[in-house]
């Protein structure tokens, strides 16, 4: 009788050996690290937010030393302040204007046109671009602090009204602007890796059919990148929404016409020493950056 033999593989299994197991030990000491860093600057954090959260912790005083457990105290008292709805407001407003419009349109256009501009127009329209986006935010702020600002400011300079005080009178129309100029590099890029996919056969026989201009952008271009353009969009919204940079220009000034909310919860915490309040509307915050992240995963996937 021909003795059955178990194959190598089987052999090694019934003594105890897993197949594959130097391969997921050697995944794992890659998998590690990355998790122990995630843990150390993200996890613990949170977590330590979250308990910051429930409690009325200060920088000085009493409570400082032996803070108290509040609850959800923190959280029913900023949902119903006035300051953290008019923040909120501001930073949705500063969002759709500066990013979902401002940025998502102005990068779309900057990447349609130089499709067809000269090599060395597109090379320095793009280098302009890019030079804003690469900057250190400081020194953006500054750039902008000395073209705004009411006594020898370059805009003024050039529309010959001295004495205007943009950042006064248009505080968040001026921010706006501002994160328009410097974040569209993003978008151009973007939109101009996508619009690159887009065949030209397509566009061509779209043009011989007798479709204008705008028709071939609506029918042909825009269905074949939307999926790039909910991505931009959702990449800009969060980035915008959790931006400080307005800190740097105008510290929430005039009066708080310009704090955002990443500005409001800062003068909250430092200036005003209410870190357990401030800990409150950072969670709160973090749960809205989780509903636009989730809103436009679900509108991707559906329109997928």
């Amino acid at each position: 009788m021909a003795q059955r033999t178990e194959p190598p593989s089987a052999r090694r299994s019934l003594g105890g050996e897993v197949p594959g197991g130097g391969d997921r030990r050697q995944g794992l000491a890659f998998v590690v690290p990355a998790l122990l860093l995630i843990t150390v600057f993200l996890i613990l954090p949170a977590l330590w937010t979250l308990y910051l959260g429930l409690t009325d912790y200060r920088l000085t005083g009493l409570q400082a030393a032996h803070p108290k457990v509040v609850g959800t105290a923190n959280y029913t008292h900023a949902l119903g302040d006035k300051d953290f709805r008019d923040a909120l407001g501001r930073t949705l407003l500063f969002v759709l204007g500066s990013a979902i419009i401002g940025q998502n349109v102005l990068g779309f256009v900057l990447a349609w046109t130089l499709r067809s501009a000269r090599r060395w127009a597109r090379a320095l329209v793009e280098t302009l671009v890019l030079l804003a986006w690469i900057l250190p935010g400081v020194v953006v702020a500054w750039l902008w602090i000395a073209f705004l600002k009411d006594q020898g400011g370059t805009l003024n300079a050039i529309l010959h009204t001295p004495g205007r005080d943009w950042w006064f009178d248009h505080p968040m129309g001026s921010l706006i602007v501002f994160n328009v100029w410097r974040g569209t590099a993003f978008s151009m890029m973007l939109f101009t890796a996508a619009l690159s996919s887009v065949p030209p056969s397509q566009l061509e026989s779209a043009r011989l059919a007798g479709a204008s201009g705008w028709q071939q952008l609506r029918d042909v271009v825009l269905p074949g990148i939307r999926g790039h353009v909910l991505t931009n969009t959702l990449l800009i919204s969060l980035w915008t929404f959790n931006d400080f940079t307005p800190y740097l220009i105008t510290k929430g000034e005039p009066h708080g016409a310009s704090a955002v909310l990443p500005v409001y919860i800062y003068l909250t915490a430092l200036p005003g020493e209410r870190l357990g309040f401030a800990s409150a509307i950072s969670l709160i915050m973090l749960v809205i950056n989780l509903l636009l992240a989730l809103a436009y995963i679900r509108i991707l996937r559906r329109r997928a």
